[in-house]
């Protein structure tokens, strides 16, 4: 028997039900800003990540997807989809064709190769935004509560924490500090701090070797070599959500895992959930001066940020338990004899083309039988056809939740139907305000 590649997994049934909900909600959130959808390939040309993403960072040194086409082109399955993003604007060159900001969000697998562990794969899929071209503290802002709402709508609790890495004259003087600092440890460090120390000392904040992690917390700060412009700049972004009413927190040793951001650095951490570890940040991202210059376009400014989806799904799961029954079938058709199976047929073509979920039986079934597969596939009511409902010329309408029988006229079976399901939903929403209230 074949198994999926290592750190990779199949999606379905009911939880790739869930995930379509994440990203709706997702998609609906991004929509409420104003930004519009974009549809990158995952195939890449390499030294698009080389420029972009950076050769100090993890991702492109040792967890690319990378190799030679048939044609000898180096081709990689993008580790990320902001470089695609930024390749897209200028291939397409959209900076001179739409409005600034341009504002795009994004949905789809990307590729790393790195130790599979829970909530993480190999192949995952991200959700995410970018707003290019009008640098401002507002708009850094509103990415940051875009992320924020997307949480809110899928009622997980996050705090955000945030961070700069200042101005191009914040980071060089902190790169020299950190570089002196770093001098007399470097020696006793793992492999992957050698190799930053060298091409960009920052990367060191973000070791996870333990014994580095210690030499890491004396670390001189980077708020002590930011210039007073970008202080001002953080203290703005600061205020600006704050009248949001979102709370960040300033955490010192931020500094994202991608060599393309500076200034702003943002993260997404779930609150702590009883029986839920620690997933780490379910999502970040942070503003960027030169990354479009660096793939062939203008020199503009832009932030973004993007979501995991797998880590979010973890934490969703966890808070909502298995799928509700609102997310299954509308109606389910039951004829009671092999001979109405073409009569129901007709039906559940009729109510899908009036814009309802419906399935049915087409083989003959006992009536214990049917009702099973209608609870598995969390119908919210049963339409039962046998002989007495076509001598009358109505329909016996069940309500799976409650146990009640409606009688339905032929006649009248669509609008009926409609009403029932809109009174469905709105007791399911007023049930719902009732347990949960404002929350």
């Amino acid at each position: 028997m074949e198994n999926p590649v290592k750190g990779t997994h199949d999606i379905i049934g009911d939880e790739a039900l869930l995930y379509t909900e994440i990203e709706e909600r997702c998609k609906t959130v991004a929509a409420l800003f104003g930004y519009q959808e974009i549809r990158t390939p995952i195939l890449e040309h390499t030294p698009l990540f080389l420029r972009s993403v950076g050769e100090s960072s993890d991702i492109v040194h040792k967890e690319m997807y990378t190799f030679d086409d048939k044609g000898g082109r180096s081709v990689t399955m993008r580790p990320e989809m902001t470089a695609g993003v930024m390749r897209s604007i200028v291939s397409n060159k959209l900076y001179a064709e739409a409005d600034l900001p341009l504002k795009y969000f994004y949905l789809g697998p990307c590729f790393r190769y790195e130790r599979p562990q829970a909530g993480r794969y190999r192949q995952f899929h991200q959700f995410g935004v970018e707003c290019v071209g009008a640098p401002s503290a507002h708009l850094d802002a509103e990415v940051i509560n875009l992320g924020y709402h997307c949480f809110s709508a899928l009622r997980v609790p996050v705090k955000v924490k945030i961070n700069s890495l200042g101005d191009e004259e914040s980071r060089n003087n902190y790169r020299t500090a950190l570089k002196e600092y770093f001098a007399k440890y470097i020696g006793q460090m793992c492999e992957d701090c050698k190799r930053r120390y060298e091409i960009n000392p920052l990367r060191i904040l973000d070791c996870k070797v333990p014994e580095d992690a210690e030499i890491v917390k004396g670390a001189p700060k980077l708020r002590d070599y930011l210039t007073d412009s970008a202080k001002h700049y953080l203290d703005q972004v600061l205020a600006v959500l704050e009248s949001y009413n979102i709370q960040a927190e300033i955490d010192d040793n931020l500094v994202r895992g991608l060599d393309y951001y500076t200034g702003i650095v943002f993260e997404y951490h779930a609150e702590p959930m009883e029986g839920l570890a620690d997933v780490g940040a379910l999502g970040g991202g942070g503003h960027y001066a030169h990354l479009l210059k660096d793939v062939g376009g203008p020199d503009y400014e832009g932030v973004g940020m993007s979501l995991g989806l797998e880590r979010l799904f973890h934490v969703f799961h966890h808070l909502n338990g298995d799928l509700p029954d609102s997310f299954g079938l509308d109606f389910y058709v039951m004829p009671m004899e092999p001979k109405y199976i073409g009569d129901c047929a007709v039906l559940v073509n009729q109510l899908r083309f009036n814009g309802m979920m419906v399935d049915m039986s087409y083989e003959p079934k006992s009536f214990k039988s049917q009702f099973k597969t209608a609870n598995r596939k969390k119908a919210k009511f049963a339409i039962i056809i046998g002989e007495d409902e076509f001598k009358k010329g109505e329909f016996t309408v069940k309500n799976l939740s409650n146990q009640i029988q409606t009688k339905v006229r032929g006649e009248d079976i669509v609008n009926s139907l409609r009403t029932m399901l809109q009174e469905y939903y709105d007791s399911m929403e007023m049930k719902y305000f009732e347990e949960h209230g404002n929350e």
